[in-house]
């Protein structure tokens, strides 16, 4: 009997130990939650089987990017390098594009919200519509990097671009270079788009002192919607038919508008006899280039832009402070920028640059 009574003793000791060990790991996993929604207030925690590590045991960074489009060669490579760049820092990358359409990239962004990234990269198609991602995304405790066009109105962490009206001075440079009087046609970009406004800015920069003189007129400007080939080549119809063909130049605010205003030049067998500029120095852009059509592009080297990037996304996400030197204001606050320098390229320099760097091939180029 005494022995009897004496398992029995020991197996209700076992057992509230076993409930005191269960109680300290519920206790220690409910303060782990308190903590984590105090550093990301609004910010879902996944449960154990939904964390994923990396190999020093801590949950692995996780990068949101929200795309405008990728029906462009030129968003096709950021796409593929920015995942790369951000894979290698040994992070992770949700992609998402809304093809041109508001209401489809701000619901895209809110799923990467709820998905719980870390950070949230975004590409807008409209400058103003997608504040509003901006605003959900810090109201889930979510960072925004802005990237490669500025989201206006909004409280954006970071903006990270090119020199944009840089890149609209060496266009028109390049022409007055080649045409400095004469009649000018200007294609622009999408106007919903901050960084359309900003090539024509810096177009302009250039121009307007020869404007002044008299030296150029220029006999049409108009925008082209959602940046679209189809759109340019009726915006450079109507400007040829307005002008009965007699036109000395034209500057594009892109490869793609380049490519429909040239389309058109060629229906009135213009092509090749009207210098055209461009920018982002796509393959057909360069391959247009070397057949004589376009006279030159713009490179912006996209695996910079894209390491960079990826570098600052990774560091914002853990925590880290950036120092930007330059500010940009997007009409609510002064955004700290980082800027990098475009290239305009030619028939001359095509080789030194976007082959040398591997952009494009020199198989692909000169095919």
């Amino acid at each position: 009997m005494m022995e009897e009574k004496g398992a029995k003793q020991m197996d209700r000791i076992q057992w509230k130990l076993t409930l005191a060990a269960l109680f300290l790991v519920c206790l220690l996993s409910a303060c782990q939650t308190e903590t984590a929604l105090k550093k990301n207030p609004g910010k879902a925690i996944p449960s154990a089987g939904e964390v994923q590590v990396g190999g020093d045991g801590e949950k692995a960074i996780k990068i949101g990017f929200s795309m405008d489009t990728l029906l462009e060669e030129r968003w096709l490579k950021d796409r593929d390098l920015f995942k790369e760049a951000v894979e290698e820092l040994g992070a992770e990358v949700e992609i998402m594009a809304a093809n041109g359409d508001d209401a489809v990239q701000i619901s895209q962004a809110e799923t990467l919200i709820k998905q719980g990234v870390d950070l949230l990269v975004v590409v807008p198609h409209n400058a103003e519509a997608t504040a509003s991602i901006v605003k959900k995304a810090h109201e889930a405790g979510i960072k925004v990097i802005s990237y490669d066009r500025l989201v206006k109105n909004a409280d954006i962490d970071l903006y990270i671009s090119f020199d944009n009206e840089k890149v609209g001075e060496l266009q028109a440079r390049a022409i007055a270079k080649l045409v400095p009087k004469g009649k000018y046609v200007y294609i622009g970009g999408a106007i919903t788009d901050h960084n359309a406004h900003l090539f024509k800015r810096g177009v302009f920069n250039v121009l307007q002192p020869l404007i002044e003189k008299g030296d150029i007129q220029i006999v049409y400007d108009q925008w082209s919607r959602d940046w679209t080939p189809a759109n340019a080549f009726v915006n450079m119809e109507d400007a040829l038919k307005a002008n009965q063909n007699q036109i000395d130049a034209v500057i594009a605010a892109n490869d793609a508008t380049a490519g429909g205003a040239i389309q058109a030049l060629a229906v009135q067998g213009l092509a090749g006899k009207i210098p055209v500029a461009g920018q982002d120095a796509e393959l057909a852009a360069a391959q247009r280039i070397i057949r004589g059509t376009q006279t030159m592009t713009v490179y912006k080297p996209i695996g910079t832009l894209t390491k960079e990037a990826a570098e600052l996304a990774v560091r914002m996400a853990k925590g880290e402070n950036i120092e930007a030197s330059r500010k940009i204001n997007n009409g609510k606050i002064e955004v700290p920028s980082v800027l990098l320098s475009p290239i305009a390229v030619d028939k001359h320099n095509m080789d030194r640059t976007i082959i040398a760097d591997g952009f494009h091939s020199r198989e692909e180029v000169y095919k």
